[in-house]
């Protein structure tokens, strides 16, 4: 599998490769039951050191998105309560990204739920708010 590694921001790289990895697992990059490549293919791929990639799997099996088998190696869960648990972690690493790069770009809360709201309606996403014009 060929992935496509880039670090950028205040975040440490762990965290970047936990999201990186997570976002491959729940987009069917991985399946449940599949075994991911080894600590040091990761790292080299990623560019990182090996101790680096070991901190982001070991969080990944702390989640419980990945489990351990010994030597054979790590593997995606199949619990769906993980998976479920780890797309609510997605989510919420995805407004945090959002909020960085809002911060980052200078903009306003009102900028931002505007833009927000802009690019919702432009792709259909349905809202609870009886007028969500206001």
């Amino acid at each position: 599998m060929q992935m496509t590694w880039q670090f950028r921001g205040h975040s440490p790289v762990y965290r970047q490769i936990v999201r990186h990895i997570r976002a491959d697992i729940l987009n069917g990059c991985y399946q449940p039951d599949e075994q991911i490549p080894p600590v040091r293919q990761l790292a080299m791929a990623a560019g990182v050191n090996p101790n680096t990639m070991q901190r982001a799997l070991s969080a990944l099996e702390d989640e419980g998105l990945l489990v351990s088998r010994g030597t054979v190696g790590r593997f995606v869960t199949s619990d769906e309560a993980a998976l479920e648990r780890a797309r609510r972690t997605a989510r919420q690493d995805a407004l945090e990204k959002l909020a960085e790069d809002a911060q980052a770009a200078g903009l306003t809360l009102d900028d931002l739920v505007q833009y927000i709201r802009e690019e919702a309606q432009s792709a259909a996403i349905p809202s609870d708010d009886p007028d969500p014009h206001v």
